[in-house]
């Protein structure tokens, strides 16, 4: 492909994703489609997506003050952005005008709007002064309160969130150990370094096709952040137990406590979609995992659950959230939140701690796990959680860390609380809770909770 036909590939993907479409999902869908896009430039189209991803909020400024748009006029078009975007980084009006010359396969003529983006665009950079603060972090004016919580007011903490994730990968210990992994990969120009926190993590550099690799095909790696398998591996799972992944979705962590177990014991994912569920059957063959039963929810299966109370030692609610954590890999998703999708959620993870909790044995644990940032969806959750259930006693990560991980615990505070500017993970909240003793819990006082059907733990 010429630059002209890849910048019309450009327009035509970023015209799907505002359709509507997640930019991982609709990425895929279009490469799918277009099977004769050679690999180096689906590689350019993918970089410069994400990149134009990154930039939108600057760049719709600049549409906006250039084409004197409303506050409240709809977003501008994929076109108006790609022109800004090549414009703001470095693209002369000449080099403009040849991309979008109308041929086969090109981006059509400019528009007369759009000839006045590129009139006054052509030199600026991206950044400017007058900007506010919003637009230069990238993210919803209406979630700066809650970001800046987060942040304590950091501009430098909320500006990582913007940043390209590493890659990660989680070792599988049912078939492999990590310097035997790295040697594997390496063997295949792979380069790949220990991650710093979790003992089963490699960081890759660069952005090598896995899925062709032999250590993937064998089952021997996953791609995991290194936060989502700290948050795994601070359920403790252990060979024997009774184990319940609450909210599975795919089952990454799925996999992650199954191997935990060492395939011994009873472990059961659950999930809304019975979809999802399915879709992790191929990734657990392939990592030899045969311990796993796979419940969805709904309510259908509700007398199932109910037949469950009590019965399992670890629970893991990973719960749905507002995805603040993972805008570095998705940062389509913060433009698609809403304060209604937000409040939606807080209901739902309330529900969803208040049925999970049912299913933990005395003495058995609950941890709560969350990707996002918001204190809201995490530490003002387990408040609330816990001044219901005086029966669930909190358990500080740090004393659990020294039993369950080596090296220091990266958190002070009871909570884990991860995030890309202190730990170069994705932001993860995770909450552990143990269920008191039946002598213990008798003397409590809480009335016990009616009788539910289990939340579901997505729309």
């Amino acid at each position: 492909m010429n630059q002209a036909a890849r910048i019309q590939a450009l327009i035509e993907l970023a015209d799907d994703i505002a359709a509507g479409g997640a930019a991982d999902a609709a990425t895929s869908a279009y490469f799918r489609a277009r099977r004769y896009i050679g690999s180096k430039d689906r590689a350019w189209i993918a970089e410069q997506i994400y990149a134009l991803l990154r930039r939108r909020a600057r760049l719709d400024w600049w549409i906006g003050r250039v084409l004197e748009r409303p506050e409240t006029a709809p977003p501008p078009p994929a076109r108006h952005r790609v022109i800004a975007d090549l414009l703001t980084q470095g693209w002369t009006e000449r080099d403009v005008a040849r991309a979008f010359d109308g041929d086969q396969h090109h981006p059509a003529p400019l528009s007369r709007a759009e000839r006045l983006l590129v009139d006054k665009l052509a030199g600026q950079t991206l950044d400017h002064a007058e900007q506010p603060a919003s637009v230069r972090g990238e993210y919803p004016a209406w979630l700066e309160p809650a970001l800046m919580r987060f942040a304590g007011g950091d501009l430098a903490a909320l500006a990582k969130l913007n940043e390209p994730a590493p890659l990660d990968l989680r070792v599988n210990t049912l078939t492999t150990s990590r310097e035997e992994a790295q040697k594997r990969l390496a063997a295949a120009g792979i380069a790949a370094k220990p991650t710093p926190w979790s003992p089963l993590g490699l960081r890759v550099e660069g952005r090598p096709a896995l899925g062709r690799e032999a250590a993937f095909q064998a089952g021997e790696i996953e791609i995991q952040d290194e936060g989502s398998q700290l948050v795994a591996l601070l359920v403790d799972a252990r060979p024997g137990q009774a184990v319940l992944d609450y909210c599975a979705g795919a089952g990454g962590k799925t996999l992650a406590l199954a191997a935990a177990m060492r395939n011994k014991g009873r472990l059961v994912a659950s999930d809304i979609s019975a979809a999802r569920l399915e879709r992790a059957v191929t990734r657990l063959r392939r990592a030899g995992i045969h311990n796993v039963e796979r419940r969805p929810l709904g309510p259908e299966h509700a007398a199932w659950f109910k037949r469950q109370a009590g019965r399992f030692d670890r629970v893991l609610v990973d719960a749905p959230c507002s995805g603040t954590g993972t805008w570095r890999r998705n940062p389509d998703m913060k433009w698609k939140l809403s304060e209604r999708d937000l409040a939606e959620l807080e209901a739902l993870q309330g529900d969803i701690l208040d049925q999970a909790a049912k299913l933990v044995k005395p003495g058995g644990r609950l941890i709560y796990a969350t990707c996002s940032l918001l204190p809201a969806e995490n530490e003002v959750r387990i408040e609330s959680f816990r001044a219901t259930h005086a029966d669930f006693d909190l358990k500080p990560v740090p004393e659990l860390w020294s039993d369950l991980l080596p090296g220091p615990c990266p958190v002070d505070g009871p909570y884990l609380r991860l995030d890309p500017a202190h730990h170069e993970t994705d932001g993860f909240f995770a909450a552990v809770l143990q269920r008191q003793p039946k002598e213990e819990a008798a003397k409590t006082e809480t009335p016990p909770a009616e009788e539910q059907e289990p939340a579901s733990p997505s729309q």
